[in-house]
């Protein structure tokens, strides 16, 4: 539920002063675009109707951990290089994480997006988190919480009136979805809730890494 006393709002503008012109913004993640998991985002959506940004369009998916900007030499503390991403990559194929299950739960919210919970499988998403660690450390700051984004909040809304809309969402039976690949995606940083770019794919049985664009992403 929410913390504080509204939720943080959201604005549809270019952070030109973040990407500086960069694109896209590369992460980890689990596709989970299925058709039953968007009816139950958008049986969410629906039912937080008006508090929301209009247009966010990112496929359904699972955080894992943030590459950052992309480049042959990385200059800044939030790029990255083609070391960075074979050491992740090969560090999947030491450790080997067979696939999984995961089960998606009910509404709940961050202060500045509401989200699906996951009820199982954090194990196995801890263990695949450790492997994109670099030197121990992760580029995901903060408490992680693993999760299916339904949107943004477009206004800071009264949090209580939003915890108690968000208790009231109807319960509904858990999601099952079979885990068979980590996928690595990007954003372009100047659309807020932009659909993503399937960039490549680890696949968990075989530990191969398949590539889709990743030729029209690196310099």
């Amino acid at each position: 539920m929410i913390e504080g006393s509204h939720t943080l709002r959201n604005e549809r503008r270019d952070f030109v002063e973040w990407h500086r012109g960069r694109k896209p913004y590369v992460f980890w993640a689990l596709d989970i675009e299925t058709e039953a998991v968007r009816q139950k985002l958008a049986a969410a959506a629906r039912h937080l109707d008006g508090l929301l940004l209009d247009g966010y369009a990112r496929q359904p998916h699972i955080t894992l951990e943030i590459c950052g900007f992309a480049g042959q030499e990385p200059t800044a503390a939030d790029e990255f290089g083609p070391d960075h991403l074979q050491a992740q990559i090969e560090a999947l194929r030491q450790a080997a994480p067979p696939p999984f299950d995961i089960e998606i739960g009910e509404l709940d919210s961050f202060n500045s997006a509401p989200y699906l919970a996951l009820n199982k499988g954090s194990e196995a998403i801890a263990e695949i988190r450790r492997c994109l660690a670099r030197g121990g450390a992760m580029r995901l700051y903060g408490d992680y919480v693993s999760h299916v984004t339904v949107g943004l909040y477009a206004d800071a809304w009264l949090a209580d009136e939003v915890n108690a809309l968000l208790a009231a969402f109807p319960a509904s039976v858990a999601l099952w979805q079979r885990i068979e690949s980590v996928s690595l995606m990007g954003y372009d940083p100047s659309e807020i809730g932009g659909a993503l770019r399937r960039l490549g794919a680890f696949q968990l049985d075989s530990r191969d890494m398949v590539w889709h664009e990743w030729n029209r992403v690196t310099p």
